[in-house]
């Protein structure tokens, strides 16, 4: 897909373009630790579902948190300085990860997703947005799902990291501990815990290395259009029905992502009786059919219009995860790849189709977006506590009824008439 060029001929948006898309890999990366973490500090920290389920919660409050001061700053600082800014953030909380390793506290753990997912808010909320005026808007949808492409190549690398530098594969029962001293159980916990902490030192100096870089960069300072007859002139955004619908939408379908990625380790060990870094095998394969869907996706929105793509992938999603929950075994982890796969395209679909016609307001809206990401914190303790009281399988319904919101908004919003003419060729 060509990139257009600027008003002075000499400049192409080529650079910025993969600049910025270096972004959505290094985000990928961070979202798609939290799945290895989740039975990681289970076992190291000795949780039940429900209190791991806070390691979702505790990095998705921060983008509720902070998506609206971060389209503060950007608005009123650039693009450019957000994602600076973000990006400091984000290799702070990866820093954190070493003391909270050391003591292993709990606690400390979920300050540091909480920081690490305050700086992804910054980074989210320049980069979708930026993308999508980076060009061409007839083709903003096809645009974002190519960068969010790579954001899903490091969704697929981020569990094969956290097999072979975090997980242990040691099991603990409490038969086990039951044998030990109170020192030996606390050694041995502690020994697992410390496993994370070169991986996200590693995490924070590539993070500040791309800092640097960026800051070095020219990154043009696009500005949105305004248009005199755009409806988000003549009164407030909060009135946009499309808007509002597309923000619902992503609070569903977040919450229904991190559901099904966060617990199939777990889900892979109760049905299948598979081990975890087995599992992370599995995990790091679904998730690199969720990058091919992306691929897959930004070429048929050549032919397809976004929000019908978006239908047609939202009610596959809804039948696998009936079969997952009905029938177990391995035919349900099969279901749960097919998800990962048609989940895809889900997030900037939403994203874009939200947003689109905003004019001046787009940052604003994008802010509003990103705000919904908050439902990857209340969703999965919601799965943890049915998982705790019935099993893991039936707490699938959850993300089952999550589809059914984005399978709503498919089917009420419509694509720009430039996507849709762009879809048709």
């Amino acid at each position: 897909m060509a990139l257009p060029k600027t008003n002075d001929s000499t400049k192409s948006y080529l650079i910025p373009f993969i600049l910025i898309t270096v972004l959505f890999f290094l985000w990928g990366f961070a979202h798609n630790l939290n799945p290895i973490l989740i039975p990681h500090l289970k076992k190291a920290c000795q949780l039940t579902d429900l209190q791991s389920a806070f390691i979702d919660s505790a990095f998705f409050v921060g983008y509720f948190v902070m998506a609206i001061p971060a389209g503060l700053v950007m608005n009123k600082y650039g693009y450019k300085s957000g994602i600076i800014l973000g990006l400091l953030i984000f290799a702070g909380g990866a820093f954190l990860f070493y003391p909270a390793a050391g003591t292993r506290t709990y606690g400390l753990f979920l300050f540091a997703l909480f920081i690490i997912a305050s700086g992804l808010t910054f980074l989210e909320t320049a980069a979708n947005p930026y993308v999508t005026v980076l060009g061409d808007e007839h083709t903003a949808t096809q645009r974002l799902n190519l960068s969010q492409s790579f954001n899903g190549l490091a969704a697929s690398l981020a569990p094969l990291a956290g097999k072979f530098f975090i997980l242990t594969d040691t099991t603990i029962s409490e038969e086990q501990l039951k044998t030990l001293s109170s020192s030996e159980v606390d050694a041995l916990l502690t020994h697992e815990a410390q496993s994370v902490q070169i991986p996200y030192i590693v995490i924070g100096l590539v993070v500040l290395s791309v800092a640097a870089i960026l800051w070095k960069t020219n990154l043009p300072e696009i500005k949105e259009s305004t248009d005199e007859n755009s409806a988000t002139e003549k009164g407030s955004i909060f009135k946009q029905t499309n808007l509002m619908l597309g923000v619902l939408a992503q609070f569903f379908y977040v919450g229904a992502q991190v559901c099904v990625s966060s617990f199939f380790i777990r889900f892979l060990g109760k049905t299948a009786g598979i081990g975890e870094k087995e599992a992370a095998g599995y995990l790091a394969f679904a998730l690199l059919c969720f990058m091919l869907g992306r691929f897959l996706g930004t070429f048929l929105m050549k032919y397809i219009a976004p929000n019908r793509l978006l239908a047609v992938y939202s009610v596959f999603n809804i039948g696998l995860l009936a079969v997952a929950i009905m029938i177990g075994g391995f035919t349900s982890i099969y279901a749960l790849i097919g998800v990962e796969f048609f989940m895809s395209i889900m997030f900037p679909t939403i994203f874009s189709l939200s947003i689109q016609g905003l004019g001046s307001q787009t940052k604003l809206g994008s802010s509003l977006v990103i705000m919904s990401i908050v439902g990857g914190a209340i969703f999965p303790v919601i799965m943890g506590r049915i998982s705790d009281i019935s099993s893991i399988q039936t707490a699938y319904i959850v993300p089952l009824a999550c589809f059914v919101v984005v399978l709503f908004f498919a089917l009420k919003t419509k694509s720009s008439k430039g996507a849709i003419a762009n879809a048709g060729h």
